[in-house]
């Protein structure tokens, strides 16, 4: 039983990293895509303030429907994964 807590506890800690790193990836990716965006396209008179609001509206869009993505591609697969090994190799 210890086994499994410690195997529970550790693969929530790698799981919460890789969580991390990939969501400061993407967040960064999607930022510059933005700013490539207004930057080619530029709406007439815009100015500095124009731009930020543009990239921060981006943003905000795109982490409504990201965020429950990479959750479940991070935390609920890698967890059912182990779960039906642990399972097969058992029963």
């Amino acid at each position: 039983m210890l086994g499994f807590v410690r195997l529970v506890v550790i693969g929530f800690v790698i799981l919460t990293v890789i969580f991390v790193c990939v969501s400061l990836y993407s967040r960064s990716v999607r930022r510059e895509r933005l700013e490539n965006e207004w930057d080619a396209h530029p709406p007439e008179g815009a100015d500095a303030a124009g731009r930020s609001t543009y990239v921060e509206q981006g943003m905000a869009e795109y982490f409504s429907g990201f965020r429950r993505r990479l959750v479940l591609l991070v935390y609920v697969v890698p967890t059912v994964v182990v779960g039906v090994l642990i399972y097969v190799m058992n029963y």
